[in-house]
């Protein structure tokens, strides 16, 4: 399932820079991004949500702590919690002041660095993803607004990796770096998703009937499925398959199949040119009219205006 849902959040030109500061520093980033990767590499630092923004407490992160942070909530990274911003991320990672005084030039330290001191006592690499696929909104619904690794959970070999390449600049490195922080993205969600905390969904995967149910779900969207013939598929009732899949899953099998094929719609519209028909054939939809009238149904908007970028009013 994690494989499966790590197809979404992919990078593509996305943004990473390393920050070098020196205390007192606060940055209030309202970048709208869907997912962004911060790493502590020299310092100390704190994640803070903005009142109202989101329920979390403020979050420490110690040398070498890894922060995921599900957007698109503003939210401060700062010194101290009590330090006030000096510093705005807008959209496209426009950096100003307060008073709006653009600061890009001001703070350009080098290839992918910014910030007050090039020896700065702090030492930030963050990556952002300005937007993932619809397969992965079942992962990301199921983080918390920041989720902390502590530098003993994870492999730090790619995060050195990672910011070394940061500040070379060769041809292909945007391609490189998207690589990279993929991988390091993926290598945080395992992580955090071994944890005892993971949704009841993720740990579903362990059972031997439920996990092959949604394996046989995911790998095969297209085939006619119903509860019946998933049951014989996996060698039980459809009663006894239904019951357990939902008390596990915490939805019926046919409303995670339903979830899961229009996910997939949405992924293809939006990083493909194949038509709608041909679309609803490879997710398990009969024509184009019916899954234009599923797709309205879920997302609000037709498949059409969906890979045009328009949002439901």
């Amino acid at each position: 399932m994690l494989a499966s849902l790590l197809e979404g959040p992919r990078a593509r030109g996305a943004f990473v820079m390393c920050s070098l500061l020196d205390p007192p520093w606060s940055l209030r980033i309202q970048d709208e991004a869907a997912l962004t990767v911060v790493s502590m590499i020299r310092g100390t630092g704190w994640i803070i949500a903005e009142p109202g923004a989101r329920a979390a407490a403020p979050r420490r992160l110690n040398t070498g702590d890894l922060a995921i942070v599900r957007g698109p909530d503003p939210y401060i990274v700062a010194d101290e919690p009590g330090t006030e911003p000096r510093i705005i991320i807008d959209p496209g990672n426009v950096t100003k002041t307060p008073d709006g005084e653009i600061l890009c030039e001001t703070l350009d330290l080098g290839v992918r660095q910014w910030g007050t001191d090039p020896n700065g006592a702090t030492m930030m690499v963050t990556g952002t993803y300005e937007g993932v696929g619809a397969v992965s909104q079942r992962l990301l619904r199921a983080l918390p607004p920041v989720a902390v690794l502590a530098r003993g959970d994870l492999d730090t070999r790619l995060l050195d990796l990672l910011v070394d390449e940061a500040t070379k600049d060769e041809p292909a490195q945007s391609a490189v770096l998207d690589r990279l922080l993929d991988l390091l993205l993926i290598t945080a969600l395992r992580a955090w998703f071994a944890r005892d905390d993971a949704p009841a969904w993720y740990h579903a995967y362990r059972d031997p009937l439920v996990g092959k149910a949604l394996r046989l779900l995911q790998h095969n969207p297209a085939h006619g499925w119903t509860v019946a013939s998933l049951g014989a598929a996996v060698g039980v009732s459809r009663a006894a398959l239904a019951r357990r899949f939902t008390d596990l899953v915490g939805e019926s099998p046919m409303a995670f199949l339903t979830e899961w094929r229009l996910a997939l719609a949405a992924d293809l519209l939006a990083e493909s040119d194949a038509t709608v028909e041909s679309i609803a054939r490879q997710v398990g939809y009969g024509s184009a009219f019916a899954l234009s009238t599923a797709f309205k149904r879920h997302f609000g908007v037709s498949p059409r205006d969906h890979r045009h970028g328009v949002t439901p009013r």
